[in-house]
């Protein structure tokens, strides 16, 4: 019976293993050094850089259906980004890759400082062979954490 159990734990401790090396292996090695080198762009250009800096990272099919105003625009000329750290990288099944961020904050108004949360999302575009912000900019009015 014990031999049965430690055989059984053996299988699927294999199997979980094969699966997530399989979710792993999805993107190639070439599409996972693209993915770190738009990252690291894309949280630079979002610490230092400006909004209209940061627009060419996100997916048209994303900015089509939530087309930013003049007002969001101006919105993000109103805050300074102290910091931005990234999470680790999770492969979603549908083939993009998702991670959060913790992004500080500066009201250029009041100086207040605060911290937010964002999730990016990531969606490979086999076309033009690079990667997208497919979430649009970051939410830097939401609830503090």
């Amino acid at each position: 019976m014990r031999r049965t159990i430690q055989i059984l734990l053996l299988a699927l401790l294999a199997l979980t293993s094969v699966n997530a090396l399989a979710a792993k292996e999805k993107l190639t090695r070439k599409q996972r050094v693209e993915l770190e080198k738009t990252q690291v762009a894309y949280a630079s250009t979002i610490r230092w850089g400006t909004t209209e800096e940061a627009l060419p990272y996100l997916d048209p099919e994303y900015t089509r259906e939530h087309p930013l105003t003049d007002l969001e625009l101006r919105r993000y000329e109103q805050v300074k980004i102290s910091s931005y750290r990234a999470g680790d990288n999770v492969n979603m099944p549908d083939g993009r890759v998702g991670r959060p961020a913790v992004v500080g904050v500066i009201n250029l108004n009041t100086q207040m400082q605060r911290e937010v949360t964002v999730k990016e999302i990531w969606r490979w575009d086999a076309e033009d062979k690079r990667w997208l912000q497919a979430n649009g900019l970051p939410d830097l009015w939401q609830e503090t954490r």
